[in-house]
């Protein structure tokens, strides 16, 4: 009831004069809201309309034409041979009752906690998922299981893509309000768990359930549900098998379900307590024969390059892409012919082959892509890939060294020290493979690999290692790997795989254009749809004329010297051979002496269209001695010949560029300077070990030196080395 003085008052309060101008402007001012408010309800009843048409007219395809095993494959560079796929959908369905309550109870915990009560979509999900399509996720999105109910997730992976898009978000919400209201709870929940994907190709729970705990989705424990439940949400980044970082990230993941089962009175706190500290017990990987033999290398740096450029592993794996690479079928087949009969013959036995390591990798110069790669003969029985796994590098680091002094003016005619000597400030002599040469040319020390002259080089360039190490990395050798920045830069201490070695001297035969080392050239959607090519365009990182000249120089060491059995190839060829050795002190029944180890071979040559990168080592993590008469210029030249015989097979003969005045003896009016990125020590380590992933019994007594021979092989046929020859290329 109202009050009454107050309403008397205000019947016999005098009435205030209104003017028309006063009338027309209040009018005014309640007119606006009134046109707004009925803008927005006319707007609203529009969209109303146009929702509720949409719902009545939308259909739920039929899962059986439209859903696809949505497999990828994985194709050679003609885009018809195939290499592999990535895990076909490993789905192997089940009835509702057939799967365990705690099985249900666990997905619901973990991935939609309303799923019972709600309608198919939440309001709060449909916030998040807003906020994240404008970049605006919450930071616990994740954790709190994103914006999608498990209604929505279903519609999703089995009518839907990943696309993150308002139209498909719209479509998914439509959808999902219809199946929530055309199909029961437990149908929805039971489509759901038996397509969702779980990781390592496993589509639905029973799949789930063989491959991460080798028994039947019936057989599964409370804590292998809970844990199951759990990777769903990220399986690419959930497995524990992938590292400890996943697994303590699913610890996380798998106590948030549990505290949620509890909530949910699924579980007691008693139950959830015995299991909450840590992960049930997860069997080793199962063996995948897909990756068996040398492709599984292959496969594997697919997938990666794939995930690196944006790619999930959701989309890898069940995506149904067409992924075509930059891998040639004939040359691959021949990298592995070349490096498996060369190994066998090196060690003599099968057995002793077992211990000896090829690395080879081939990239096509025009594009950057890697045409062929041997890392090792069976991927399932070790993942350690030699073509991409870093070693020292012996004188085919000397390559950097002569460019550096190129680029800072010097001439290919310019003199050297080519005797042993002792820099200032230094405790250990430069030694020679071959003896002392005397004073010798620039172009002789690199033909013939001379120690001494490179370091002699390398003092007389101002920050001369700092410039080595960045000329190395203008050609494409990584940054932040073991680098040894001494007045021995050039000798080959700093680490560098396969791969990469072979990119950066493609970066030569480019004459100084760099093109990235790649292995997938284009993507393909299951609709035909191109949605990703390579980047082969490539950066000119060094100057043409000292690329050029760099080029030319290394024709001469195969033409006269280490190298010189490269020239049967039959095409112009340039190239360096390098040999790591190290001084080891060992203790024997007479006392303690020094000896010579061998730990890598190398050869790296290139035609005009293709470079290829051989390395050679020994043991379980490729530090052990190789032995006598193990050189760049035995095993690991003729496995890049070999190779490339048939790599090159019906290509044109191009030649190379012509040098520049370097060549001559008239030096330039005045020396420029390559631009140094760090500071070098002028020092060496005197024990330093020849890898950051072994220590010897005992450390080596002197600074790690190449020895290469620099005899000549008689040109009338190609010799076969041995393991035991102990001179030669």
């Amino acid at each position: 009831m109202a009050d009454p003085k107050r309403s008397a008052g205000t019947r016999n309060a005098p009435t205030a004069k209104t003017t028309r101008k006063g009338r027309k402007k209040r009018s005014l001012w309640v007119r606006i809201p009134l046109w707004i408010l009925s803008l927005v309800l006319v707007v609203g009843v529009i969209g109303a309309g146009v929702v509720a048409y949409a719902y009545t007219s939308i259909k739920l395809p039929d899962p059986n034409s439209d859903f696809s095993t949505n497999t990828t494959f994985v194709y050679y560079k003609d885009g018809r041979t195939k290499i592999g796929s990535f895990q076909v959908q490993n789905r192997q369905s089940i009835s509702y009752a057939d799967m365990p309550q705690h099985v249900k109870d666990a997905i619901v915990a973990a991935e939609n906690r309303t799923f019972w009560t709600d309608p198919g979509i939440s309001a709060t999900g449909l916030l998040r998922a807003a906020l994240g399509l404008v970049g605006l996720s919450p930071a616990d999105a994740t954790a709190t299981g994103g914006g999608s109910t498990i209604t929505q997730q279903y519609i999703k992976v089995m009518y839907l893509s990943s696309e993150h898009s308002f139209t498909r978000k719209a479509r998914e919400l439509l959808l999902a309000a219809k199946m929530g209201q055309e199909l029961s709870k437990q149908d929805i929940l039971e489509g759901y768990l038996n397509t969702v994907y779980f990781g390592r190709g496993a589509y639905g729970i029973e799949a789930a359930a063989q491959a991460y705990f080798k028994v039947s989705a019936a057989k599964l424990t409370l804590a292998q549900s809970v844990a199951l439940a759990a990777i769903v949400n990220s399986p690419g980044n959930l497995d524990p098998a992938s590292g400890k970082q996943q697994a303590a990230d699913l610890l996380e993941r798998y106590q948030y379900t549990l505290n949620g089962m509890v909530e949910m009175n699924a579980i007691t706190a008693a139950e959830r307590a015995k299991i909450y500290d840590k992960l049930p017990k997860f069997p080793k990987v199962a063996k995948d024969s897909a990756f068996g033999g040398p492709k599984g290398f292959l496969l594997t740096m697919v997938k990666n390059e794939l995930l690196a450029n944006g790619f999930t592993e959701e989309q890898i794996n069940g995506g149904g892409l067409k992924v075509v690479t930059t891998f040639d079928a004939t040359a691959q087949d021949a990298a592995v012919e070349a490096a498996q009969k060369m190994t066998l013959q090196a060690a003599g036995t099968k057995k002793a082959a077992k211990n000896l390591h090829a690395g080879l990798a081939s990239i096509d110069n025009a594009t950057g892509g890697v045409l062929a790669l041997y890392g090792g003969p069976d991927f399932l029985e070790s993942q350690w890939n030699w073509a991409t796994n870093p070693r020292p590098t012996g004188s085919t680091f000397k390559t950097y060294a002569f460019a550096t002094a190129l680029a800072n003016g010097w001439t290919f005619t310019d003199k050297l020290n080519g005797s042993s000597f002792t820099p200032k400030g230094d405790r250990v002599p430069v030694r020679n493979a071959d003896g002392n040469f005397g004073t010798i040319t620039m172009q002789y020390a690199l033909t013939h690999s001379v120690n001494s002259a490179f370091v002699d080089l390398v003092t007389q360039l101002d920050d001369g290692p700092s410039q080595v190490q960045q000329m190395a990395e203008d050609a494409g050798v990584p940054d932040g790997g073991h680098w040894d920045l001494s007045n021995r830069i050039a000798l080959g201490n700093t680490e560098v795989s396969p791969l990469n070695q072979a990119a950066a001297y493609s970066t030569f035969a480019n004459q100084g254009l760099r093109r990235d080392a790649h292995v997938v050239a284009e993507v393909y959607e299951s609709n035909g749809d191109k949605t990703y090519t390579a980047d082969t365009e490539g950066s000119q990182t060094i100057d043409m004329d000292v690329a050029v000249d760099t080029t030319q120089a290394l024709t001469k060491v195969t033409q006269d010297g280490t190298g010189s059995r490269a020239a049967y190839l039959g095409y112009p060829v340039a190239g360096k051979t390098g040999t790591v050795g190290y001084g080891v002190e060992k203790k024997t029944a007479y006392g303690t002496t020094t000896v010579r180890e061998t730990r890598a071979a190398w050869f790296v040559g290139f035609t005009a269209q293709v470079t290829t990168a051989v390395m050679y080592v020994k043991g379980k993590q490729g530090t052990s001695d190789l032995g006598s008469g193990f050189y760049g210029a035995t095993w690991p030249l003729s496995t890049w010949l070999d190779y490339m015989k048939v790599a090159m097979d019906g290509k044109d003969k191009v030649a190379f560029e012509p040098a520049t005045s370097r060549t001559s003896t008239q030096a330039p009016t005045a020396k420029k300077t390559h631009t140094a990125k760090a500071t070098a020590s002028s020092t060496p380590s005197a024990t330093e070990t020849p890898t950051a992933t072994e220590t010897p019994t005992t450390e080596p007594t002197t600074d790690p030196t190449t020895t290469e021979p620099s005899t000549e092989p008689t040109k009338t046929s190609e010799p076969k080395p041995t393991s035991t020859s102990t001179g030669g290329p």
